[in-house]
């Protein structure tokens, strides 16, 4: 309860000093301000670039999961094949 109440008192003589601390207050705001834009647009800029590697990134795993994805197609066609090769001879063997 003390809590609540110092926490409304202290609402309300910050209310009264920005009241009467008006102009100086403005001062500051305005003296900020270009700091503040100055820091979001860095802020901005890092996350865009951190954005645009996250996108590379996924899209070089993306492009090495093809890549994958071939060789191990690649595999089945070889040992394909090799058991059409074996078949062949076996056949002609046989014919003989």
């Amino acid at each position: 309860m003390s809590l609540l109440i110092g926490g409304v008192i202290s609402a309300i003589f910050g209310l009264i000093s920005l009241i009467f601390f008006w102009s100086d207050f403005m001062t500051i705001i305005r003296g900020s301000l270009p700091i503040f834009l100055l820091l979001g647009g860095a802020l901005a800029v890092y996350v865009g670039i951190d954005e645009l590697q996250e996108k590379e990134r996924e899209e070089r795993r993306r492009h090495e999961e093809e890549i994958e994805k071939a060789q191990k197609e690649i595999e089945l066609v070889r040992a394909q094949a090799e058991s059409y090769k074996e078949e062949l001879n076996k056949l002609r063997e046989s014919k003989q």
